[in-house]
């Protein structure tokens, strides 16, 4: 699943996390950059110097912290996708990523193959929330979808939102593809995020599930 000339900027103060992503990355070809930096400071200076199409960022990090670090970059760089790595998934701190404008969050060590998935994803615009994140999301939808839909969701971005209200029309990939003047492999790519955030099986699910909580676009 190879990337596409990408370059990357790791935001990580574990050293031996931090070389072993390193490691796992630098095997996709499409990759050519990877810069590291080791506090939000550091990560604020190089993303003046250069632009990045991706940042992977730590939550857990020393001096300015990864949540300030994240509403930053998405304050200057409001276009400049950032996927979050950490190992806490506390139901408040989900709430905090939104509001702060990260587009995905995944648990350290997930598997590379899902981790390489959630780039794609958050790179094409579409948003990335692992198992953990959309069970507690969809639990605070049973409990108060009111509450659910100010705190997480934006489940679905505008463009997931596009495209889940044109597979409700019955539209297929490649129709969907040129009228949103985008890639039928990029409308997979948002589909496969739009199931994974809606815990759907299929696409008659999700759309069911999207008009039962008013996300679709009608």
């Amino acid at each position: 699943m190879p990337l596409d000339r990408l370059k990357i900027l790791l935001v990580e103060d574990d050293e031996l996390f931090r070389l072993g992503l390193q490691v796992r990355l630098q095997r996709e070809s499409g990759i050519e950059l990877l810069v590291e930096a080791e506090d939000g400071e550091t990560a604020l200076d190089l993303a003046k110097q250069q632009l990045f199409d991706l940042v992977l960022l730590d939550i857990g990090l020393p001096g300015l912290g990864g949540l300030e670090t994240c509403r930053q970059l998405k304050q200057h760089y409001p276009k400049l996708p950032i996927l979050v790595l950490t190992s806490r998934h506390e139901t408040a701190l989900i709430s905090r990523l939104v509001a702060a404008g990260a587009q995905g969050y995944c648990l350290k060590g997930v598997a590379a193959a899902t981790l390489v998935l959630a780039m794609r994803s958050v790179i094409a615009g579409a948003s990335w929330w692992d198992a953990t994140a959309t069970a507690e999301i969809h639990t605070l939808f049973q409990n108060n979808p009111t509450d659910a839909l100010d705190m997480a969701v934006e489940p679905l971005t505008r463009r997931e939102r596009e495209i889940l209200s044109l597979i409700a029309t019955i539209k297929t990939d490649r129709e969907i593809a040129e009228i949103l003047y985008i890639t039928p492999g990029t409308v997979r790519v948002h589909v496969h995020t739009i199931l994974h955030k809606l815990g759907a099986t299929d696409r008659k699910q999700a759309v069911s599930i999207a008009t039962h909580n008013k996300l679709l676009d009608l």
